[in-house]
């Protein structure tokens, strides 16, 4: 199902509430599988009939979210991790050079055994992921412990963020393989944020 609602996001036809939808549910999706990375510890229940083996986290992850895309992750994550603390950092990136600039960062405490789920829709050039995976670092998490999750995300964008920190995880719905002369995603959707918040 990753397939056909990222359809629905790269359709320019889409308006701005099946853009929302489908967003959403692509979000769910990601989340859910985010799951299969953390560790998990047997616990034993009692069901109205009988005892039963089942599994639990062994901790819930800390979710970082880019500004202002990430935000469009966060809701699914946290349904699913409603115990997790939450960060953000704030990334502006200027649309001539693809630089990033970065305008607030407010992480939580982070240990070197917290696994971290960095939350950004879409990896273009990579910089603004790899510019949050060292404030992650410096604020106390580990490289190791680091997954990038995304809908989209461009091959070029990719090899940066591997070549800069090699040890942290992808979740990637898509990777595209091209970036234009503006360093727009190409098929790419276009600007998720504008697209998605209407502006």
């Amino acid at each position: 199902m990753k397939d056909v609602f990222l359809t629905t996001l790269r359709d320019r036809e889409t308006k701005t509430e099946g853009f929302r939808k489908a967003a959403h549910q692509l979000s769910g999706l990601l989340a859910a599988e985010s799951s299969s990375f953390l560790p998990k510890m047997s616990s034993l229940v009692n069901s109205p009939m009988a005892s039963a083996e089942g599994s639990k986290l062994k901790r819930e992850p800390v979710l970082v979210s880019i500004l202002r895309s990430g935000l469009v992750l966060l809701p699914a994550f946290v349904s699913l991790y409603p115990g997790a603390s939450i960060g953000c950092v704030g990334i502006r990136r200027d649309e001539k050079t693809a630089a990033p600039h970065l305008y607030s960062s407010h992480l939580p405490q982070l240990r070197s055994d917290d696994m971290i789920f960095l939350l950004d829709p879409m990896v273009a050039t990579g910089q603004s992921a790899e510019l949050a995976i060292r404030l992650i670092k410096e604020a106390g998490g580990s490289e190791a412990k680091i997954m990038l999750v995304s809908f989209l995300a461009s091959s070029k964008g990719m090899a940066y963020v591997k070549r800069k920190a090699p040890d942290v995880h992808a979740l990637i719905a898509h990777v595209d393989e091209g970036l234009d002369a503006n360093h727009w995603i190409i098929p790419g959707l276009g600007d998720f944020g504008d697209r998605y918040f209407e502006t």
